[in-house]
């Protein structure tokens, strides 16, 4: 069989490229070779809201994108921004990347990757937008919550389980948002100015990792770096992600990310998406062929403006990408909204959970509890609307005040709204029906007779608070809960605070109240593994992926003025360099309120001396470090170990120290293990921008085993030759 193309050319059109047991590169060569231009231009660009187009005369299906860092969107419309109305799209909602990030367990990363994956094959996705890797800069991005913390080391090694979870659906996950995404607020066009140093160690390791793991795709973030907007970013996309890191996958726009033919072509863009839209409401009337990557793109080639190469380049990584995921000869099944799932969301959430204060051994609750009064708005909320690209409709959602019930069916309840972080809402009457005052009294009156009070408050997904499209306005806890918590505490004593969200938050109130917990947003079962570790059935191990730092301007990106955040609208500079989040605290000698790595525990657990494996060492070679662990309490709990590197008299300005490893491990009370964390001695170095590549300067090193940044219980040396 043949055919004609419109350049008068003709075809064969053979099907040997379909044979499983050929090699994928072979595969790709034979079905390029029957590809017309026009048939190669289309696959470039979106055919609707979130599908690209395949090929129908040769039978290659088009691509489907989801939403879904935390869980598979509902459907939207095919060419608008409205939901589908389906009846078959309630999903599995999964904890948010915060706290997947605090659980410091990569084998969890794998189970949720695994899980979301499952979720997104059954619902017939080939591409799931996420996770999400940008590091967490400063607590007003309205985004921290779909990330994994403000550490590359740990962002690194959460990223690469998730994604090879994912992928073993037969799924692509796409990494976002690379890069140097890290605020809403001008996102579509601010230009970050940030140090090669800085851009290497702090911001790329976890694209880094991801694209070691073998991600399928990237998406491009909106913002510009380098004279350039990210996702047709010579330096990035060439040079690093293509170039020095080998990478075969596909580079996709964000949503409305494209804006230049030459660049997208020239500049490593593989799909373009979204495009004439702002990434999630509003369009223009341009169609498809109007992409800049699609008759503007395919004129080029045509007049010779544009090398035939690059399209084939890209074709061939979208064809690659194809006969991973909708082309691959065994893809599984998938399954979707399982209990199996909710089970592992669950067990995510839980094991996220940050116990950060537990004066008076408050918690666990004790089981004979008479009367609780449950107080505040997120008690109740479905946090998973809301947000923006990340919203979820989940086929259950418990909440806290459910689960509590479930949990104490003996006790009396009595629950208060609190606040409202709504307009107020009036009565035919005229009568306020959630009058600010009102509720405040009301949650006053139920903690004052309650033999324990829980407020559950903490940010939700409104437009300026965890949300996309937008930063927070501000540090604190909003809609007056600081006065209440305090008000509360006076009538009160036994008050245990619970913090939904996926960013710090101000807590001058904290010295008030004996026991505060950072819940995040848990997802489906947030409510159960909530209750599961309030109640002690699960003893808290969660670990601070972030710093909280006492006061706004204690944090390292807003020390320097607007200019540094969040710009003046046309540019902004990373003035701390370096030294972000715990980096910046410590080196800086800046006590944060709560710093990274910090969660306490119901048991206890002591660390003996910890032994390294050698005092000299050289580059290419791996160091061991020996820590014994005990379980000296009365529960079964996690210790996670992490281990800090310091270069105490170095060429360069380094920080007071920098994650390098970490260990979770669980014991019974009285048991004992040593916990062996190996670390490669070229992990010490820092990137040289004289060099334009790392640098393992020789020299002594310390390092530092510990339970958190602050808390360092044995400092090693060693001697790098």
């Amino acid at each position: 069989m043949s055919f004609q193309t419109s350049a008068g050319e003709t075809l064969d059109s053979p099907t040997d490229w379909l044979d499983p047991d050929k090699a994928i590169e072979e595969r790709i060569e034979g079905i390029l070779q029957q590809l017309t231009l026009e048939e190669k231009a289309a696959l470039c660009h979106a055919q609707g809201k979130f599908s690209s187009p395949g090929v129908p005369r040769l039978g290659i299906p088009e691509l489907w994108y989801s939403d879904g860092p935390h869980g598979v969107r509902a459907e939207i419309n095919w060419n608008n921004w409205g939901y589908a109305g389906w009846t078959s799209d309630s999903c599995t909602a999964f904890p948010a990347l915060t706290c997947l990030a605090a659980s410091f367990d990569p084998s969890l990363a794998l189970e949720y990757g695994r899980a979301i994956g499952q979720e997104a094959r059954y619902r017939k996705k080939d591409v799931l937008l996420g996770p999400g890797v940008n590091i967490y800069r400063t607590p007003l991005n309205g985004r921290n919550f779909e990330y994994l913390g403000e550490d590359p080391c740990l962002a690194a090694a959460m990223v690469a389980p998730y994604v090879q979870g994912v992928q073993e659906n037969g799924v692509a996950a796409c990494v976002k948002h690379y890069a140097l995404n890290n605020q809403e607020t001008d996102r579509g066009h601010i230009m970050v100015e940030v140090s090669q140093r800085a851009l290497h160690e702090i911001y790329l390791p976890a694209f880094k990792a991801a694209a070691q793991a073998g991600a399928w795709s990237f998406m491009g973030a909106y913002n510009q770096y380098n004279g350039e907007h990210c996702c047709h970013n010579d330096l990035l996309i060439n040079q690093i992600l293509k170039g020095r890191w080998g990478w075969d996958g596909v580079l996709i726009t964000d949503w409305g990310g494209a804006h230049d033919t030459r660049q997208a072509v020239f500049n490593g863009l593989d799909i373009e998406m979204g495009t004439y839209t702002n990434g999630l409401t509003s369009e223009s009337a341009f169609g498809y062929n109007d992409y800049y990557l699609a008759d503007p793109f395919l004129k080029g080639i045509k007049d010779g403006s544009y090398p035939i190469e690059l399209l084939n380049d890209k074709v061939r990584r979208i064809l690659r990408l194809m006969l991973r995921t909708t082309l691959a000869p065994r893809r599984p099944l998938g399954s979707f909204a399982t209990e199996a799932h909710a089970r592992t969301a669950r067990e995510i959430a839980a094991a996220g959970i940050v116990l950060l204060k537990n004066d008076k051994k408050l918690l666990p609750l004790s089981p004979g509890l008479r009367k609780i009064a449950v107080i505040g708005e997120n008690a109740t909320r479905n946090l998973m609307q809301g947000g923006g690209s990340s919203e979820l409709k989940p086929w259950r959602s418990v909440t806290p005040l459910q689960a509590l019930g479930l949990r104490y069916p003996d006790a009396e309840i009595v629950y208060a709204q609190g606040y409202d972080s709504g307009k107020a809402m009036y009565s035919q009457e005229g009568v306020p029906t959630h009058d600010p005052a009102r509720l405040h009294e009301q949650a006053v009156q139920a903690a004052r007779d309650a033999e324990l009070v829980i407020f559950v408050g903490g940010l939700n997904k409104n437009h300026r608070q965890d949300c996309e499209a937008a930063d927070r306005k501000s540090y604190e806890l909003p809609f007056g809960q600081p006065e209440l918590i305090r008000d509360l505490a006076l009538v009160n004593p036994r008050i245990v605070v619970v913090l939904l969200s996926g960013n710090a938050v101000e807590s001058s109130w904290a010295a008030q109240v004996p026991a505060i917990v950072q819940g995040w947003y848990g997802g489906s079962e947030a409510g159960n593994a909530l209750v599961d570790v309030l109640s002690g059935d699960v003893c808290p191990s969660g670990k601070l992926p972030f710093s909280f730092p006492e006061k706004l301007g204690d944090n390292a990106a807003m020390s320097f003025g607007s200019l540094s955040y969040p710009g003046d609208g046309k540019r902004q500079v990373y003035m701390e360099d370096i030294l972000v989040g715990y980096r910046w605290h410590d080196t800086r000698k800046i006590p944060a309120a709560w710093p990274f790595g910090h969660g306490l525990s119901y048991t206890s657990f002591s660390l003996g001396k910890a032994r390294l494996d050698k005092k000299t060492c050289q580059a290419g070679e791996q160091l061991t470090v020996s820590v014994p662990v005990s379980n000296t309490g009365k529960c079964r709990g996690a210790q996670v170990i992490q281990l800090y590197v310091s270069q105490p008299k170095a060429s360069v300005p380094r920080p007071a120290k920098e994650l390098k490893a970490f260990s979770k491990i669980w014991l019974d009370p009285g048991e004992s293990r040593t916990v062996e964390i190996t670390v490669p001695v070229d992990c010490f170095a820092y990137y040289d921008e004289t060099r334009q590549d790392w640098h393992l300067e020789a020299g002594e090193y310390l390092l530092r085993v510990g339970t958190s940044s602050t808390e360092i219980h044995t400092s090693l040396k060693v001697s790098v030759q």
